[in-house]
């Protein structure tokens, strides 16, 4: 990623290790294409872990393949996820899903 980001000149790319970002980092936009063979209860971890981080008003963006459980997962985000987030399905596509979280 960082050279990636180098190549394109990029200067406000900081690529680092889950572990390594500051409990209070909050963030604007996520963008996925989330792990789904990892596991349902290592990808559940990861999604809780992760899109409560979201600032009001902020949103993730997720492509997940249909006959890869989208639909289930949208389902789990809107159970799961904390009181003032909201889960969508922003588009569909030859097979795949795209949801949108917001944080309100």
């Amino acid at each position: 990623m960082r050279r990636n980001a180098e190549k394109l000149g990029l200067d406000n790319v900081n690529a680092v290790l889950p572990e390594d970002v500051p409990e209070d980092v909050r963030f604007m936009s996520i963008r996925s294409n989330p792990p789904i063979r990892v596991g349902k209860n290592e990808l559940h971890a990861m999604l809780l872990h992760w899109l409560p981080r979201l600032e009001r008003d902020a949103e993730a963006w997720m492509v997940v393949a249909r006959h890869l459980g989208s639909d289930s997962l949208q389902r789990w985000l809107g159970d799961s996820l904390p009181q003032g987030f909201q889960t969508f399905r922003a588009a569909t596509n030859k097979g795949f899903r795209v949801l949108r979280v917001r944080h309100r």
